[in-house]
């Protein structure tokens, strides 16, 4: 199996030991660089809602991020969010990173498609940002189908025909549709609240990030393998699942004991 993931937008910038590799889509990111950072700070900050110290970091890092004066990081272990904190790919050993490598993507609004150990350099830019380029009023529009036929290419080689998704909506949504040709699991994960079962984001983007981990150190290959995951208390729930979204829910006492 395929499984994608959310990047970022913390970032954990410590240097790591370990060999990096070449982004497929590195000179879209270049692209995309320079055309953000034509934009003012202003223009950044209402890009991408966000407050005008953040918008002057970002502004400095579009500015130089051809010179890449901060480096690189293979980018597994450069985002630092919520999903990063359930992967927890600093401690994959070397054999489960290989694997990772072919079987775990990571989308990015700037780079497109990552694999775990692609280098990247400091930035921050959201898949659903309304950056206009020559092929659109967004960056949907830029990628278009570009990321649905990576994927397609990296299902063939490995050998499979099923993508777990385990991004948000914002980035999974640049995911051609059409131009997928793989059957899609989106795994859903339910806390026990006092109206009943419902997904929290916070929880919810901890749980996707450890179900991609709990995938490839397992290395499954099938659907309903996923089914047996039990990471932070979670249980397969049959009765609050749908097709191709099996959903895992667990009570407030064993989101306690997890915490």
């Amino acid at each position: 199996m395929l499984t994608v993931i959310s990047p970022a937008k913390r970032l954990d910038w410590a240097e790591r030991s370990i060999n990096m590799t070449a982004p497929d889509f590195a000179n879209d990111a270049v692209k995309l660089a320079r055309v953000a950072k034509r934009l003012s700070q202003k223009d950044l900050s209402k890009l991408m809602d966000i407050s005008p110290d953040l918008a002057k970091l970002n502004a400095d890092r579009f500015k130089a991020f051809e010179d890449a004066p901060e480096g690189e990081r293979p980018a597994a272990l450069a985002f630092a969010g919520d999903t990063y904190t359930g992967l927890e790919a600093q401690s994959f050993e070397p054999d489960t990173m290989a694997y990772a490598q072919d079987h775990l993507r990571i989308l990015s609004g700037l780079y497109g498609l990552l694999r775990p150990l692609d280098a990247i350099r400091p930035y921050r830019l959201e898949m659903g940002s309304r950056l206009k380029t020559r092929k659109g009023a967004n960056l949907y529009a830029y990628w278009g189908p570009r990321i649905a036929e990576a994927l397609n290419e990296q299902a063939q080689a490995t050998g499979t025909d099923t993508l777990v998704n385990c991004a948000s909506v914002e980035y999974f949504s640049a995911v051609d549709q059409v131009a997928l040709n793989l059957d899609i699991i989106t795994p859903q994960f339910f806390e026990d609240k006092p109206n009943g079962p419902k997904i929290v984001s916070f929880f919810a983007k901890k749980a996707r990030g450890a179900m991609a981990r709990f995938i490839v150190e397992r290395r499954l290959t099938s659907a309903d393998q996923i089914l047996e995951f039990d990471t932070g208390g979670y249980e397969h729930a049959p009765d609050l699942s749908a097709p191709g979204k099996p959903a895992f829910f667990r009570t407030e006492a064993k989101a306690k004991a997890a915490a």
